[in-house]
């Protein structure tokens, strides 16, 4: 029988929050069994850029990431963001090793090919080493991705974060009991973008398909459910998307998606 195994992306305006960083980091620490982490920090790598003159461009929400782009991504997202979380980890008793993607050559991933537009260093996961990975967690310790990969030619590229905690969990579903869990500041994908308490209590391809087309589901929220439909369809055994009070085990409402 397979050991269970938590896949858990945090995003949004979470990471910027310390009170309710500190909170999802506790009930993380609490968690029984194997666990991996996987952050963003877009918001904070932006402020950042602005204040070092650095102009941010985005297109359709993603970030187009330039050679002094990547140097601030770096910064922020395996730097600051990456080591706070792990000091606050640890200051809980959770044994954590905070990584990028070139950690361990742990996610290799492809320069994004121009086509209409060119997003500079920005990666696609071509491939995780669920090997080192599974090393890590059979010897206790819980990692902490920041959402940077590297082409295994000595560039690092920024890679999506929801798309990272997707691949890792599809890798690692081979050797576990892999669930998929995405928190951010909502309780799960709703109805009404205007309405907290409009959530969708459980999302099938059917469905998904509908909610698409009434265009209920949109924008941001798309790449995100794309994630969650190509985890499933490749092994992962659970996704769910809400706010952190869904993996404490607290009574409420949040999204589950299944095929």
């Amino acid at each position: 029988m397979k050991k269970k195994l938590l896949v858990i992306k945090i995003g949004g305006s979470l990471i910027e929050d310390e009170k309710i960083l500190d909170e999802f980091l506790f009930d993380f620490t609490k968690l029984e069994g194997l666990k991996i982490l996987v952050h963003g920090g877009g918001k904070l790598a932006t402020q950042l850029a602005g204040k070092l003159g650095i102009e941010t461009k985005m297109n359709e929400g993603r970030r187009i990431t330039d050679a002094e782009t990547i140097k601030v991504i770096t910064m922020v997202y395996g730097g600051l963001v990456n080591k706070t979380i792990v000091a606050k980890l640890q200051a809980d008793n959770c044994n954590a090793l905070g990584l990028s993607g070139a950690d361990l050559n742990s996610i290799q991933s492809v320069k994004r090919p121009v086509a209409d537009i060119d997003y500079g260093f920005v990666g696609d996961v071509e491939k995780v080493n669920s090997k080192m990975i599974s090393l890590l967690l059979n010897n206790g310790i819980s990692p902490v991705f920041c959402a940077i990969t590297h082409d295994r030619k000595g560039q690092l590229l920024n890679t999506n974060a929801d798309t990272i905690a997707s691949e890792i969990a599809i890798a690692l579903s081979q050797d576990f009991e892999t669930d998929l869990y995405y928190c951010f500041e909502k309780q799960g994908v709703l109805m009404d973008v205007n309405d907290e308490n409009s959530v969708i209590e459980h999302i099938d391809s059917k469905s998904y398909q509908q909610l698409k087309e009434e265009k209920i589901i949109a924008d941001g929220m798309l790449p995100k459910l794309h994630n969650c439909f190509n985890a499933l369809e490749r092994n992962v055994s659970k996704v769910c998307i809400g706010s952190i009070k869904m993996i404490n085990g607290q009574n409420q409402k949040y999204t589950t998606i299944s095929l």
